[in-house]
């Protein structure tokens, strides 16, 4: 007779199936940005043939063509580092341990969908306030459940923690990896309470995942209609003529109209879906900082962060706190991925999570 499942496996399942069916919901994504990807490019070939444009014209959409040839090198990119990554811990269990695409599924249409998830923006930073690199790494976190983005052999690798943001790398392998120790506990009541955290955690990020794919429809909708207007408009844009001086008023104005359409189709290639970013970053950690007047290392900062998203919105008491802090205490798989020592994770750590948490909700409800 099998083993009934503990609760904390059953919403550890869930997320896995949530992030399988946002996972192709991003697959499906990469189609259509594809799709949109090339359309731009045909109508931004006609604008380019156009002689006589007036220079703050050109620049506008000269400035859009830099954006979208930002992110399809984003696009490349993470397809790249994803495929160096597999091979570099081939055998090592790093690779499929997370959303679940297989490599030859990582095509350029598929890291397409990926790059708009994260999201960039002109200046090759992402919208939401992630660098470009950590935008990738997020992406890769995604791909690899945290452990390729760290660039090591699994999530015990130095740093392979920190390397987890939001509900990307929670559902993934973080929780997997702090409720790991569970088994080491002694007393029943404090192993359920224990799990009973981390089921929570896993159920919060399944809601995540299904509000992100409600999202990502969304933007899949309006991506159809803004293509269907692209290609509409190239075909206009062709009656037209080479020569903008030769043009008359209303085709210069609705040439005027296309650059606007550009800007607005080339939004839908960049911004991230807001549903997968991360619930606390480093900007939220700057605010608290400013507030509290308190000072961090990098080190400290990035564990303050990754632990942010942890408990985002989990509620705790006291011995709550007590208890997790134990719990990371003596996960040796934790310790290492953080590059900390037993005696070095203090309780003050937890205190300060916390108290940074609270500093976040405030600022939330204004």
């Amino acid at each position: 007779m099998s083993k009934k499942k503990s609760r904390l496996k059953l919403a550890q399942e869930q997320a896995e199936s949530a992030i399988k069916k946002t996972n192709d919901k991003i697959s499906e994504l990469g189609t259509h940005t594809s799709q949109l990807y090339n359309e731009l490019n045909i109508l931004q070939k006609l604008f380019d043939d156009i002689r006589n444009v007036p220079s703050e014209k050109r620049f506008e959409y000269e400035k859009l063509k830099k954006i979208r040839l930002n992110w399809k090198q984003q696009a490349e990119k993470i397809e790249s580092d994803y495929k160096n990554a597999v091979a570099k811990n081939a055998g090592k269990g790093a690779a499929g341990v997370g959303a679940g695409i297989a490599v030859a599924a990582l095509g350029p249409t598929a890291a397409m969908g990926i790059a708009t998830t994260f999201g960039i923006a002109s200046t090759g930073t992402a919208i939401s306030t992630l660098s470009g690199a950590a935008a990738t790494n997020a992406a890769l976190a995604w791909l690899g459940g945290g452990a390729l983005a760290a660039g090591g052999g699994g999530m015990a690798a130095g740093k392979a923690f920190l390397a987890l943001a939001g509900p990307v790398g929670w559902a993934i392998g973080g929780v997997a990896l702090v409720s790991s120790g569970l088994l080491l506990w002694k007393g029943k009541s404090d192993q359920n309470r224990l799990e009973e955290i981390f089921t929570l955690i896993s159920k919060r990020d399944v809601k995540s995942y299904e509000l992100a794919i409600v999202e990502i429809n969304e933007r899949i909708s309006r991506i159809k209609d803004e293509s269907q207007k692209l290609n509409c408009a190239s075909e206009r844009t062709r009656t037209f003529g080479l020569d903008y001086s030769l043009m008359t008023e209303a085709q210069q104005y609705e040439l005027g109209s296309y650059v606007n359409l550009m800007n607005s189709s080339t939004q839908l290639l960049v911004n991230p879906i807001i549903g997968l970013q991360p619930k606390y970053d480093i900007s939220d950690l700057k605010e608290y900082i400013a507030f509290s007047k308190k000072k961090f290392d990098d080190k400290q900062k990035s564990l303050i962060v990754s632990l942010s998203n942890l408990l985002y919105k989990i509620n705790l008491d006291e011995k709550d706190k007590i208890l997790l802090w134990k719990s990371f205490k003596r996960n040796k798989k934790f310790l290492s991925s953080i590059e900390m020592s037993k005696q070095d994770f203090e309780f003050s750590i937890i205190g300060t999570v916390t108290d940074a948490l609270e500093h976040k909700y405030r600022l939330e409800k204004g």
